[in-house]
């Protein structure tokens, strides 16, 4: 196989100028989702050159990849970073409720997005709570922790009022604002709550509108009559507008959610599900009709939603594990199911497209073994690439004592023999 030619792919926010990015680094041997074992050079934050297995051997840094398939990483399109890692603080024993002290968040937004990184994910979506008691202070302390993971991973928060309707709403709806001029990379809500919803959710298409950034919303998504207006209001925005987690749409009956899946996908609007489980900002349980909402063409994408929080005290943040859970409980085939958590969540989140292409941006994941399907089985080692420069890496050794009998049973530590290769 020859070099793949570089291509040129619109991303004028990917940074390649200067630091540790700027170095190359050769991956070799590894193995493509096609079957093909390559080598790829990756510079300046870019792959650089694609071809086979040994075939690139200019000087640098080369790292063995022989045993791992090499796919574009994951991103995570539905976090919530002040709530993170405080489960603890809920439930009989606990202290008190969770600090909310801004150092305080930002060490747990830090520590989350950490968790995330070493599964794979290098850019991350946070919706984050403003407005009654604590203002803007939760945001500060996660555009802190934006500020402390450059470099590492991306991290963009997402402005959420509580009421933005009536007289209760006026101060959050001037704060929402000030959440955009501050830093948030998107807005968005719980219009479900709101006693307005219809009028929270145009507030917030509006304050979208007037500062060119995308639309993120929490709904249930259980009233078809809301969901039509909401899709003919945000038919005609020319920022990406994505709502979730949905689940409300799979207990409507079947001609409604048909007529649901095909108004939001007629008007661009994505939704963003949640297989492992509820988030802060959802009651009821379940998940979107996947396969349905892809066939009307909605462009679905999977977060992870609660990080050990009180709505999900074991979440893991794992976006292979939402991928696994849309492959065995939703039906996909592995690749679909695995696009939910890269392409789809990439395109989500606004972030160009990666391919293991020359010229595409270095947002790699290297994980040990041959097969999609079986990768998101068993996704034990992993390789992170950010900008080009190896980030994270978790490795997972399974050993097997000797048989009382005396004789070894004669297994491998991981994988096949002749593919423990690498590190």
């Amino acid at each position: 196989m020859s070099d793949s030619q570089a291509r040129q792919p619109d991303d004028r926010a990917a940074d390649a100028t200067g630091g540790p990015e700027s170095s190359a680094l050769t991956l070799c041997g590894a193995r493509l989702t096609d079957g093909r074992l390559v080598d790829v050079r990756l510079h300046g934050g870019r792959i650089e050159a694609v071809g086979t297995a040994g075939s690139l051997t200019a000087p640098g840094a080369r790292l063995d990849l022989r045993g791992h398939l090499l796919l574009p990483a994951p991103v995570e399109p539905h976090a919530h970073s002040d709530t993170a890692l405080t489960a603890e603080s809920a439930g009989p024993g606990a202290e008190g409720p969770a600090s909310v002290r801004p150092e305080d968040i930002q060490r747990r937004a830090t520590e989350a997005a950490l968790l995330q990184l070493g599964h794979g994910a290098t850019a991350l979506r946070s919706h984050v709570r403003i407005g009654d008691i604590q203002g803007l202070a939760a945001l500060e302390a996660v555009l802190q922790a934006r500020r402390s993971l450059r470099g590492l991973a991306d991290l963009t928060p997402v402005a959420v009022p509580r009421l933005l309707t009536g007289v209760a709403g006026a101060g959050n709806l001037a704060m929402l604002r000030d959440a955009v001029k501050m830093g948030a990379g998107a807005v968005g809500g719980r219009p479900d709550l709101d006693p307005d919803p219809m009028g929270y959710a145009e507030a917030v298409l509006e304050v979208a509108a007037e500062h060119g950034c995308p639309v993120d919303l929490h709904t249930d998504g259980d009233d078809p009559a809301r969901l039509a207006r909401f899709a003919a209001m945000a038919g005609g925005m020319r920022q990406e507008v994505t709502i979730g987690p949905c689940a409300g749409l799979s207990r409507l009956g079947g001609e409604a959610v048909t007529r649901a899946a095909d108004q939001l996908a007629a008007a661009g609007v994505g939704v963003t599900c949640l297989p492992q489980g509820i988030c802060c900002g959802t009651e009821r349980r379940g998940i979107a009709p996947v396969r349905l909402l892809r066939a009307a063409g909605v462009r679905v994408a999977a977060g992870s939603g609660a990080l050990r929080d009180p709505a999900n005290p074991v979440g893991r943040g794992d976006p292979l594990e939402a991928a696994f859970l849309l492959a065995s409980q939703s039906g996909l085939r592995p690749r679909h199911a695995y696009e939910a958590v890269s392409a789809e969540a990439r395109r989500a989140l606004g972030l160009p497209e990666v391919r293991v292409e020359a010229g595409f941006p270095a947002e790699l994941l290297a994980v040990r073994g041959e097969q999609l399907a079986g990768v998101l089985s068993l996704a034990y080692s992993r390789i992170v690439i950010h900008r080009g420069r190896v980030v994270a890496r978790t490795s997972a050794v399974r050993e097997y004592c000797d048989s009382e009998t005396g004789g070894g049973p004669g297994l491998p530590r991981q994988g096949r023999p002749d593919s423990l290769g690498g590190p």
